[in-house]
């Protein structure tokens, strides 16, 4: 009985290696719970509801941190299904890094707005290459593709492409870059105030060859 479970563990882990070095798709929400996921600030405003994160309440940042890439990624995607509810904002962080409060100093958000009074919309790179148009509709779903390549962030809503931003030919970022770059780290979901609520039901990410 212990050689097979050892045999089954063995099997578990050379499957979840193979996949992070192959390119597939790896979920990092198990739909149970927030275990892979460190809370920053308000634990309270990230809950699992009916399978589904449920983001409301206060400011606070889920990093991950699980095992996937050692949760440090440099060129991957990420898909995350998402529901916004009217007046809702929220982000999703890439190349970022646990912060125990305020908004995430390292890496980019890319954000999630359909109808909330802040102009920059679902798909702006925060800030640097900002998105005005609204491409869905809050209570529906829709799928948030972000591709990291080297220097360049591609952001697709429901496939399509909204925004690409090129770090290297942004005629503001040359020189030091500060800690808001593309580089290296993980991925966090924002709740950003006790008004916005938002669903996350996968976020799943593919690791791209360097």
């Amino acid at each position: 009985m212990r050689t097979l479970l050892a045999f089954c563990c063995f099997l578990a882990l050379t499957f979840s290696a193979t996949a992070q070095s192959s390119g597939d798709w790896i979920e990092l929400f198990n739909g149970k719970n927030l275990d892979g996921w460190k809370i920053s600030e308000k634990s309270q405003s990230f809950q699992v509801e009916d399978g589904v994160i449920k983001v409301a309440g206060p400011r606070g940042h889920a990093f991950y941190n699980g095992d996937v890439a050692n949760h440090d990624f440099n060129n991957f995607e990420v898909i995350a299904e998402v529901k916004t509810m009217p007046g809702a904002n929220s982000g999703i962080f890439i190349h970022t890094e646990y912060q125990e409060d305020g908004w995430p100093n390292v890496g980019y958000e890319i954000q999630v707005n359909q109808s909330h009074s802040d102009w920059r919309k679902t798909g702006s790179v925060y800030s640097f290459q900002d998105v005005k148009d609204v491409y869905v509709k809050d209570g529906e779903w829709y799928t948030e593709h972000i591709i990291v390549q080297g220097d360049v962030v591609t952001v697709k809503i429901n496939g399509e492409t909204v925004n690409v931003y090129d770090q290297s030919k942004d005629e503001n970022r040359k020189g030091d870059l500060g800690t808001k770059k593309v580089d290296h780290g993980t991925i966090a979901l924002q709740a950003h105030d006790p008004k916005s609520v938002i669903y996350y039901k996968s976020v799943k990410v593919r690791v791209l060859p360097d």
